[in-house]
């Protein structure tokens, strides 16, 4: 025992020694080599192991190795949380298994020829908060590790936390070669499923190097003259009349909204005609444009308004267009139809582009993006993943990318047989959203169901109609607020909701009222920063501050209502009953000035509210004499009630529909509802997941509004659903005071 204590003595020592070495190394592996052969030696373990943890990525690498298969570096990937190895890294603590083969969790690698090794040990390397990755050593010998081992290892890792801490700082990394090896690596990525569906094609990488033209000088573009800019101007305009007419079927809300400030900017003198007078004055074409949109970019840029540095970027977009059309090059020669999409990031007008150039998919690979990037994307039916891999903006051109979007799973270069699993996957999946639908939806026991779909563009209810919702349970109006660089007039507004009355003819229709704010940010609308924006200034706040704006929404809606039947006004986000009654008021004060103007509009609107906030539910009672009816948001219902944004990784785990809490504010809600007579839905995502439609319909929800694409399996799910089973399970749900409880009850009940 005490040559084993001399031996972790010596080995401490040497440790201290390595971090003066690593100043001479010639790179980070041949350290790491260095010390997992020192920690094998001195462990006397015929296995030494080092994991290290990639935040973009996230997720830990094998890097080094003494004893496993030398080719298994840098192949062997595992999530935190995923194995022993994950398991120690996410809970930050020692893992010791004397049969790890045996070990539930354990997760086997073949290529790494690990099966001989029974005795596993391994420890968390960390430094301070953050967390670098793993060491691991193991033995043939079952039980090998003991008590005394643990002390030692993780005495060893203390003193290699700062040693590989300052390989970091001390080694720089040729960024071309770490390109080129993240890419060499990259067969499969894990990402987050956005926006669903399946899409096989060519990658399209669009960086920031495709704006090189507007900087940097292209060889032999001083051959070209003053005709060839009027060439250019007018295949730009073309161009973006063409790009806009494609809009007209898919966005027709929107379609006359998309390239405004692309038209105004063309139409200025003091931009097109100043380049103009630069090639005049002798400066090469190409250089005029490009002195001209520097001079705009550069004065946006520097405005303190928001919506003016944002047109910056359509300055920009702009320019590049003309550039590019001087040399005969557009768009489609960018984003070839078919292709896949990789972008850093896109803005809900990228979208746009992308479809109508005929993208079939798009990831994302700086893993943020916004709601309504993902609600644009899922309206459009294009598969968006979010995947924190920079290495997948290194990919070369024309490689082959299979997206599934249900998942979130990337694969590169797949093989014929993955191809082809999906290609039946795609095939079933087709036939299940052509599938016929019932005119009504029962219950096994003959009970009434009414399925509504939620639209946010006007190219979605031929969908929701041919899939025969019986109405639209929640038109989002954000969009052509969104996209466009100002405040959309009342006019404007009137157009787009008469067109949606329209095509729903007597169908019941509930039309949210503007949810702005949080992350669905208006950059023309000029409110300053917030520290906390989803508790900030959003959503009917942002209406009743800008009175305005909200009057000119109400006056389109009654305006476009006038004649139709069954036409529903849903106010988001209310905190408290006073805001209700004023926002409400707000609509009558509308109806009085258009019936003083002698124009037709509808005064027989419901008037109703989102139940989305703890507050409305503490008073929902109250609510519930006042309302027309209500409408549940799960989506932020469940956030705010339980402190947990789902979007943050570091607290998704706290997001649980299925928490006793949420249980019984969505029961309390709809009690409130019926013993006022008045309708209750659910439209956020619960009410298409199979799990929890029982629990919905048996705490006496009657009205789902879900997604259109998910209307055939909500319809499916609840046909195969007595009930009486549905009130029995929730019952059993309430009854729980625990999340593990509930989470019991909804794993093992079965109809």
């Amino acid at each position: 025992m005490q040559k084993k204590a001399s031996d972790y003595l010596n080995l401490l020592f040497d440790i201290g020694e390595l971090a003066d070495l690593v100043t001479g190394s010639s790179d980070l592996e041949s350290f790491l080599e260095l010390a997992v052969d020192l920690v094998a030696r001195h462990f006397n373990a015929p296995v030494c192991s080092i994991y290290l943890y990639n935040e973009k990525s996230n997720r830990l690498t094998l890097k080094a190795t003494k004893g496993l298969k030398p080719g298994a570096v840098n192949k062997i990937h595992m999530k935190p949380g995923e194995g022993l190895v994950g398991r120690s890294f996410e809970t930050l603590s020692i893992v010791r298994e004397g049969n790890a083969g045996k070990t539930p969790g354990f997760k086997y690698f073949k290529e790494a020829g690990e099966d001989p090794y029974n005795s596993f040990l391994c420890v968390p390397i960390k430094r301070g908060v953050e967390k670098i990755g793993v060491l691991v050593v193991q033995h043939r010998d079952l039980n090998h590790f003991e008590m005394s081992d643990e002390r030692a290892i993780w005495a060893v890792v203390n003193h290699l936390a700062g040693s590989i801490e300052n390989a970091r700082l001390l080694i720089e990394f040729s960024q071309t070669r770490e390109d080129a090896e993240a890419i060499d690596s990259l067969v499969f990525v894990k990402g987050n499923a956005a926006a669903g569906g399946y899409a096989l094609g060519k990658a399209v990488v669009l960086n920031e190097q495709q704006k090189s033209i507007l900087y940097d000088p292209v060889p032999g573009e001083d051959q070209f003259i003053k005709q060839d800019f009027s060439l250019a101007i007018e295949k730009t305009t073309q161009e973006l009349k063409d790009l806009q007419k494609g809009f007209e079927q898919k966005l027709p809300e929107s379609a006359s909204l998309i390239f405004t400030a692309h038209f105004m900017i063309l139409k200025d003198k003091n931009f097109i005609g100043r380049m103009g007078e630069l090639i005049d004055e002798g400066l090469n074409p190409v250089d005029a444009v490009r002195k001209v949109a520097a001079k705009y970019m550069a004065v946006f840029s520097a405005s303190p308004h928001a919506y003016m540095r944002e047109k910056s970027q359509d300055v920009e977009d702009l320019s590049v267009r003309i550039l590019n059309n001087f040399r005969a090059r557009d768009e489609k020669n960018t984003y070839e139809k078919g292709n896949i999409a990789i972008a850093r990031q896109v803005f809900p007008s990228d979208i746009l582009k992308y479809v109508s150039a005929g993208i079939k998919g798009i990831i994302l690979a700086s893993g943020g993006v916004t709601s309504h990037v993902t609600i644009l994307a899922r309206s459009l039916q294009i598969p968006l993943i979010i995947a924190e891999e920079s290495g997948l903006l290194n990919l070369p051109g024309n490689t082959t990318i299979l997206m599934d979007g249900d998942l979130g799973n990337i694969y590169i270069n797949p093989d014929k047989k993955t191809i082809k699993l999906f290609e039946t996957k795609a095939g079933v999946e087709r036939q299940a959203h052509s599938a016929s639908m019932e005119s009504t939806t029962w219950t096994k026991d003959k009970k009434r169901v009414i399925l509504l779909a939620n639209i946010n563009l006007l190219s979605e209810v031929p969908l929701a109609r041919t899939l025969k919702a019986e109405g639209i349970g929640l038109y989002r109006t954000e969009f052509p607020f969104l996209i466009r660089s100002t405040f959309p007039s009342e006019a404007e507004q009137y157009v787009i909701y008469k067109k949606l009355f329209d095509e729903m003819q007597d169908h019941p229709v509930m039309i949210r009222t503007l949810d702005a704010g949080g992350e669905k940010t208006l950059a023309y609308s000029d409110s300053p920063k917030e520290t906390n924006p989803e508790l900030g200034l959003r959503s009917i706040r942002f209406s009743l501050k800008h009175r305005d704006v909200f009057e000119f929404q109400i006056r389109a809606m009654l305006r476009a209502a006038a004649g139709k039947k069954d036409i529903r006004i849903i106010f988001p986000l209310i905190s408290s009953l006073d805001e209700f009654l004023e926002a409400k008021q707000v609509v009558y004060d509308c109806m009085d000035a258009l019936s003083g103007e002698e124009s037709e509009f509808n005064r027989d609107v419901a008037i109703g509210m989102m139940v989305e906030l703890p507050s409305a539910l503490a008073t929902i009672d109250e609510f519930a004499k006042e309302a027309d009816f209500f409408s549940i948001g799960t989506n932020d219902f469940i956030q705010y009630l339980l402190a947990a944004d789902r979007a943050n990784k570091m607290v998704a785990d706290y997001y649980i529909p299925c928490h006793p809490a949420v249980n019984r504010g969505i029961a309390k809600i709809a009690e409130a509802a019926y013993a006022n007579s008045i309708e209750v839905s659910v439209c956020g995502e619960m009410a298409h997941e199979k799990e929890y439609i029982p629990f919905l319909l048996g705490v006496g929800i009657r009205i789902l509004s879900v997604d259109p694409q998910f209307l055939p399996m909500v319809q499916k799910t609840i046909m195969n659903l007595s009930m009486a089973d549905a009130v029995e399970y929730a019952k059993r749900m309430l009854s729980e005071t625990t999340v593990k409880g509930a989470k019991k009850v909804l794993e093992s009940w079965k109809f």
